[in-house]
């Protein structure tokens, strides 16, 4: 890859050339945890680092100078080619189950946590460096990322969470001036991820698997501390950290599902403890709505399927309850009682995602108040929308303005092959309107919120990845991140990211990255 075809960030007020200190305020509780929960590795230098998109909202959310992150000195330490003052830089270690098979050591193998800060919202938060070279966790792996995959992630991850969904999130992409070798030869970068942890089920995993409970009883407390401090002190603390993973877990995929998110790799290292979204790779968002929708080249068997994400996700937490069965009870429980005190915690999944996805299916119809027959009449909906390849964020998008009377019902009825499938529904749909006494404006402006415009459709997606890494050009990308930043704004002239795509440029599949 030729450096000078890149671009080079500009801020208003600031040269790249200003040489600026970068002071990212490091305060690395983790690294203050026994060796074995880490390796102690600096991220390997690169050819020639160029600044590729800087997240300045971001940014300056998490109180750093998106100046002197733009500097000189800021992209090297972007890049892996400087270890910022303060910073003590770890590959995570953890296990995983992968597609079913379980795996005892993972770890961040080409991934590096610089730190820890604290953000505007009182909020600690990682920062960590994704392709930076490789650790003793690589596996023969070299430890880099493509450019493609990290704008992948920086686009998926930011969508999300304009959309609102929990999710780590994009700092910074960084071209490195050098080559990955994967089934072709590609242009390499460096994304730079912010999240509340990188705490995984796999995490618990490794240890439980050493079978070292101090571990996984340090781990429990960090974790407590950290995303759970309701749970500090009480008696069942343990139990308590489950039950709360449990119902963030829940809620997570109820929000995927309700956007028709496709995760794609579900495996437990990469189900975060924090309740976000974590490690975009083959991840797509549907178009015509399908509930069995795979887009995973690797998901053969369809495991992490559209449908299958509830059951992924529960499956997952069983996974994290037995590693956490040696300590559930307080001292003196029996192993059968911490058994029966996993599976009543368990239980509360389904209810916890059903009320969850009910409730955001409730929003998305217009509906304020919940009356029996509310989740019969939405199921109703999709089911006609399955059989009719109707456009999952379109039907709902146009729903908006179909709730102000039937005259806006024909765009509605376009999105169905059989446009009298969705009369007979809508007739139901507006008996059940009739119920509530909110006017027909307010009501739709409350759906505006819940259905967006603007979701990643996966081909325009791609042409942005096509034009970077191919004709090395980042306008379209930049003007995808913008569009979603805005998902719930419906502005003239930005058909093309609504419009599903054609069959030429249909999307079937997408990989992983690594």
């Amino acid at each position: 890859m030729s450096s000078p075809d890149l671009p080079t960030m500009a801020l208003p007020g600031a040269s790249n050339s200003d040489r600026q200190t970068v002071r990212l305020r490091f305060d690395n509780t983790y690294a203050r945890l026994p060796e074995r929960f880490y390796a102690r590795v600096s991220p390997t230098p690169v050819a020639t680092p160029r600044l590729v998109k800087l997240n300045l909202e971001l940014a300056r959310s998490l109180e750093l100078d998106p100046h002197a992150l733009a500097s000189e000195q800021g992209v090297q330490i972007l890049a892996g080619n400087r270890v910022a003052e303060g910073s003590e830089p770890l590959a995570l270690a953890y296990a995983g189950h992968q597609f079913g098979y379980f795996v005892p050591q993972l770890g961040d193998g080409r991934a590096n946590l610089l730190g820890e800060v604290m953000a505007c919202d009182g909020v600690r938060y990682d920062i960590q460096l994704k392709g930076s070279g490789p650790t003793p966790f690589s596996r023969r792996g070299d430890g880099r990322a493509a450019l493609g995959p990290v704008l992948r992630e920086y686009i998926v991850s930011e969508a999300m969470a304009a959309l609102g969904v929990p999710t780590t999130r994009a700092l910074a992409a960084v071209t490195t001036g050098e080559q990955v070798f994967r089934e072709t030869v590609l242009p390499g970068a460096v994304l730079t991820r912010v999240a509340a942890s990188h705490l995984r089920v796999g995490t618990f995993q490794y240890f439980a698997a050493q079978g070292d409970t101090e571990g996984i009883r340090s781990l429990a407390d960090y974790a407590i501390a950290r995303h759970y401090p309701e749970a500090a002190g009480k008696k069942r603390q343990y139990r308590a950290l489950l039950d709360g993973v449990i119902a963030r877990q829940a809620y997570l995929v109820a929000q995927w599902m309700l956007f028709g998110f496709i995760h794609g790799v579900m495996n437990t290292d990469n189900t975060s403890i924090s309740g976000e979204t974590i490690d975009y790779g083959p991840c797509a968002f549907m178009e015509a709505y399908e509930p069995d929708k795979v887009f995973s080249s690797i998901d053969h068997q369809g495991r992490y399927a559209y449908s299958n994400q509830p059951r992924a996700a529960l499956w997952n937490l069983t996974r994290l309850a037995e590693t956490l069965l040696p300590i559930l009870e307080p001292e003196g429980g029996s192993e059968s009682v911490a058994i029966a005190s996993a599976n009543e915690a368990l239980a509360a999944f389904d209810p916890m995602f059903a009320s969850a996805r009910a409730a955001g299916l409730r929003r998305k119809l217009g509906l304020f108040r919940e009356r029996e027959g509310d989740a019969a009449l939405a199921e109703d909906l999709m089911q006609r929308m399955a059989k009719n390849g109707a456009d999952f964020t379109l039907t709902f998008r146009r729903l908006c303005d179909a709730v102000a009377g039937s005259q806006g019902d024909e765009e509605v009825r376009n999105q169905f092959a059989d446009a009298g499938v969705y009369d007979l529904w809508a007739s139901e749909w507006r008996r059940r309107l009739e119920e509530e006494p909110v006017s027909a404006e307010a009501r739709a402006s409350a759906m505006r919120l819940a259905n967006p415009a603007y979701i990643p459709r996966n081909h325009v997606v791609q042409a942005a990845l096509d034009a970077a890494v191919e004709r090395r050009d980042f306008q379209p990308f930049e003007d995808l991140l913008k569009i979603l930043s805005h998902p719930y704004d419906e502005r003239p002239g930005l058909g093309r990211y609504v419009t599903p795509a054609s069959p030429e440029e249909y999307v079937r599949q997408t990989f992983c990255g690594t």
